[in-house]
C-alpha cells in the first residue's frame, strides 16, 4: 500500500493532533528519548505509524 503524500498543511495538523494526544497521555508508538510531544509526534510521523487519514474535498 502507498503512503499518501501529505501538503505542509496536513503534516502540521497532523502533528499538531497527535502532539496534542501525547500531551494528555496517550501513549507513544515508536521507541524514543524525546520528552516533548510536538517532538515525539513528528518522529510517529516519520516512523508512518500514525493512524491517520486525511479527507479531501472533492475537485
Amino acid at each position: 500500500m502507498a503512503q499518501q503524500r501529505y501538503s505542509r498543511y496536513e503534516k502540521a495538523r497532523i502533528i499538531g493532533a497527535r502532539a496534542l494526544q501525547v500531551s494528555y497521555g496517550a501513549p507513544v508508538l515508536t521507541d524514543t528519548d524525546r520528552t516533548e510531544p510536538i517532538l515525539i509526534a513528528a518522529d510517529e510521523y516519520d516512523a508512518g505509524v500514525l493512524p491517520f487519514t486525511v479527507r479531501r474535498g472533492e475537485k
